[in-house]
């Protein structure tokens, strides 16, 4: 039976193996420290945190995020610690919530390994604070129990360490949020909210709540929990409720891995679309026979326009996709937990050395470990397949904006009319998934500015690692990512501008100079990277003050109101110390007044301007030229890969749609 505590109040721990669970309504770090029988912290080496996220008998999430698992194991911490303390906190230096007043009551359970709830906390009361000690777990005459604490500190991890009696507090609070500003950088960007309606519902679990990077929630499908030995945050690109997700990849009953709570396999139909937005025809959804899933359908999801709802779908499939990963990982790692714990009980009990009592134990182990592997597989296959068929309806649906460069969509392409919600800037897929391809969908206007890594030392397999290459593929996908822009917005409201000082980017550049849709010809040397870098931010700030004058009908006659793009090549090359205050100025404040940027650059080859340029990386969405599992989603952590959209070779339909773009723009002026 699980223990509600309340403030103060503290409860017996039987087991030394625990996973804590966290819930909020906003994405937050979670930090464990180890203390002496006075709750000091000797060092810092006693505390687990994103940037060093394991320490003897503790293992935290590497990132921000809505919804934890942290790992205790008990047995494991040094003798010298008498207390291990769950510490919370909201990020710094972010557009999020700036103190725990202003989001829901972050909820704190203790669980066993089997995913049984032994105690669990609800932090109220909380105001001004922006960290605090959630509940601490001490050693008492040999026998552990846990605390709910609940004490807040308004100056932060900083002034929480320190109460802990950490001489490096300050210091370690910096590499705290550094680390997670990092993990933010790297991770994919969240939809916006949802309304209730527009969830994807499964019918084998209750729903429970994720985080998005905005500070606000959608509310997504189940959260599966993860092996609190995985290294992988779990929550959920989606308040939270203190709730616990129905499903216990954790549990030891082995059908807990494979059977649905309403039975049968999952239903990935959205039985709610219909009172959120208008039905498709009768026709498009095919009958389904009786006690089979239903037939996928492209634009199964709620939203007023088959674009929203496409949309929709393609969030709720990678949704899908995170989440039952998740509790293929979890499930595994549950069954090699078990089985060690049984072989070391095995090994540990005289009697099983004596006739064949041992092999046999072992043999039992190892096939129950089997099992639940092969029923874990069971249940991953059923949902990956579910999923396939609906990517494969849903892909050949995509409008050019969600579409890739070879979909034949583009072929009949014209200039739009209006805006699209989002834009395609490659693909997403996991290890496990490889044959399903999630589309990388971001939200426009763009709300980051993009950052194409030419330094990256390879693939996801190795096999490319020429920087030549590597930099002329970079600057092709910034080309492509600069003409897919170019052709979903309306004719004459988008302009591009290239700086390119080295002139090194002349033959990837060809499209987009020979069609003239750019503003200009790149601007070449320190005089042309001078006079783009003054005219945009000259345009920021006259366009900051008249939205901030309440003026924004007053500006100039015949300024333009386009959005503007800046592609950068070759940085730092042809940079001095104001061009690079200009660059990060426009990359602060440009995309909330129309100014994007977009950088070709190897991060290296800037590093001689030290931390200086360390906000202006993390500001920027990293993507590369080849697959690469960098990105992060916000649920669960998993690495996804990232292969960017790049047009085929000898394919001619970037310079075909770049040809439209520009008759159009002439048409316009």
């Amino acid at each position: 039976m699980t223990a509600e505590l309340v403030r103060g109040q503290n409860h017996p721990l039987s087991q030394a193996r625990l996973e804590i669970r966290i819930s909020a309504g906003t994405p937050i770090v979670a930090v464990a420290a180890l203390g002496d029988e006075n709750g000091r912290i000797h060092g810092v080496e006693w505390v687990a945190h994103p940037g060093a996220p394991t320490q003897p008998g503790l293992e935290v999430s590497r990132q921000a995020a809505a919804d934890h698992r942290l790992a205790v194991d008990l047995d494991a911490v040094p003798e010298a610690v008498h207390r291990v303390s769950v510490l919370l906190a909201l990020p710094v230096g972010g557009t999020g919530p700036v103190r725990f007043g202003a989001v829901a009551a972050p909820f704190v359970a203790v669980t066993g390994l089997d995913g049984g709830e032994v105690a669990s906390y609800t932090i109220t009361g909380l105001e001004a604070e922006s960290a605090v000690v959630a509940l601490e777990l001490y050693r008492r005459q040999g026998a552990w129990k846990v605390r709910a604490v609940g004490q807040g500190y308004a100056g932060g991890l900083a002034e929480l360490l320190t109460d802990q009696g950490l001489a490096q507090a300050h210091q370690l609070a910096g590499s705290i949020n550094e680390a997670v500003a990092q993990g933010l950088a790297r991770s994919v960007q969240a939809p916006p909210p949802r309304t209730a309606d527009g969830d994807r519902s499964r019918q084998t679990a209750a729903p429970a709540l994720g985080p998005d990077q905005g500070g606000t929630a959608p509310q997504p499908g189940p959260v599966p929990p993860v092996s609190p030995y995985s290294g992988q945050t779990s929550g959920g690109p989606g308040q939270p409720a203190p709730q616990q997700p129905s499903y216990q990849g954790a549990a030891p009953d082995p059908n807990a891995v494979t059977q649905p709570t309403a039975g049968g396999p999952i239903d990935y139909s959205h039985p709610r679309r219909q009172n959120a937005a208008p039905p498709p025809p009768p026709s498009a959804t095919p009958p389904a026979a009786p006690g089979q899933p239903a037939q996928p359908v492209a634009g199964d999801a709620t939203g007023w326009s088959m674009e929203e709802r496409l949309y929709n779908q393609v969030w709720g499939m990678f949704e899908d996709l995170a989440r039952t990963t998740a509790a293929y990982r979890s499930a595994v790692d549950f069954a090699e937990s078990r089985m060690d714990k049984e072989l070391e009980q095995v090994l540990s009990d005289p009697r099983s050395r004596i006739g064949g009592q041992g092999d046999a134990a072992r043999e039992a182990a190892r096939a129950r470990h089997a099992q639940l592997v092969a029923q874990a597989q069971e249940a991953l296959d059923r949902d990956l397949t579910q999923l396939a068929a609906e990517a494969d309806v849903v892909e050949p649906a995509l409008p050019p904006a969600y579409a890739r460069w070879d979909s034949p969509v583009w072929h009949a392409y014209r200039v739009p009319m209006e805006i699209p919600m989002a834009l395609r800037l490659g693909d997403l897929h996991l290890p496990e998934a490889d044959r399903i391809r999630i589309p990388m969908l971001v939200r426009l206007p763009l709300e980051r500015g993009l950052w194409i890594d030419s330094g990256s030392a390879g693939s996801s397999d190795g096999s490319f690692t020429d920087s030549h290459a590597m930099s002329r593929l970079a600057m092709e996908t910034a080309v492509a990512h600069a003409a897919r822009l170019l052709a979903v917005y309306p004719a004459g409201e988008f302009t591009v501008h290239v700086i390119d000082p080295a002139g090194s980017g002349a033959q990837p550049l060809a499209p987009l100079v020979q069609t003239g849709v750019l503003a200009a010809p790149p601007a070449l040397g320190a005089a042309g990277v001078a006079d783009v870098l003054g005219r945009l931010t000259q345009r920021v700030d006259l366009v900051q003050m008249a939205v901030r004058g309440g003026a924004a009908d007053s500006l100039p006659p015949g300024f333009d109101t386009s959005q503007q793009l800046l592609i950068v090549n070759d940085f730092p090359h042809g940079f001095d110390d104001r061009a690079v205050n200009q660059l990060r100025y426009l990359s602060d404040e440009g995309p909330a007044f129309g100014v994007h940027l977009m950088m070709v650059a190897d991060r290296e080859e800037s590093s001689g301007y030290g931390p200086l340029l360390d906000p202006l990386w993390r500001s920027l969405l990293r993507l590369t030229p080849v697959a690469d599992d960098h990105l992060a989603d916000p649920w669960v952590g998993h690495a996804w890969t990232y292969e960017p959209s790049l047009v085929p070779p000898g394919s001619q339909v970037l310079q075909q749609v770049l040809a439209q773009v520009a008759t159009a723009r002439t048409k316009f002026m």
